[in-house]
């Protein structure tokens, strides 16, 4: 019996709001899946197609969200290491090795794991899991717009777009704004400044 290997990676750890996404994936050697690539190199039409595909096909898969307030509390880094974490210890069947994106593993994974450099882009697992985070958090970014329109964040998905660094100047952070993130930090410094004139003007 083959090694139950998992891949690991994430999406969103650039953006000013919204969480970070990290899905982890246990491919089926017996269900192969045609067309998996880096989600990044990979059309959102595309993305969208392979996302059932993985989920029906994947041994095991596991989508985890860290939201803002635990990114402030924790930074980006260890939030991401955090939701890698929590992704592998619940897939089921378990993983035996994890093969995680990136320069780095988390601490206190439930399983050996491997930090790969470039792994979405020659690992196929962690495409899998490449694809899962990112279709994922574009679909939350999306539900975050109905609740916070004033952003667009259902085009920019929270990052630092042009867009996103005027909206932010002129209706300060909402509440899924991470406040940690230096862009944030000056709108609300903005906000409060625009407030303190506001209150000695007495309008």
């Amino acid at each position: 019996m083959s090694l139950l290997v998992a891949g690991v990676d994430e999406a969103g750890r650039g953006p000013l709001a919204g969480p970070v996404c990290v899905a982890a994936v246990i491919l089926d050697p017996a269900r192969h899946i045609d067309g998996l690539d880096d989600s990044k190199q990979l059309s959102e039409r595309r993305r969208e197609a392979l996302y059932p595909l993985i989920v029906d096909r994947a041994l095991a898969w596991r989508i985890e969200f860290v939201e803002a307030g635990e990114i402030d509390a924790l930074n980006i880094l260890q939030a991401t290491l955090l939701g890698m974490r929590r992704a592998v210890a619940a897939l089921s069947p378990a993983a035996e090795h994890a093969l995680v994106d990136g320069n780095r593993v988390p601490d206190g994974m439930p399983c050996a794991a491997t930090a790969i450099i470039d792994g979405d882009a020659t690992e196929p697992s962690i495409m899998a899991a490449s694809i899962l985070a990112k279709v994922a958090r574009d679909a939350r970014m999306r539900e975050l717009h109905v609740h916070y329109p004033q952003y667009g964040f259902d085009r920019h998905k929270g990052y630092p777009s042009a867009m996103h660094r005027e909206a932010l100047r002129m209706h300060g952070p909402c509440p899924q704004h991470r406040r940690s993130f230096a862009p944030v930090q000056r709108a609300i410094a903005l906000a409060t400044e625009r407030d303190l004139r506001h209150l000695a003007s007495g309008t």
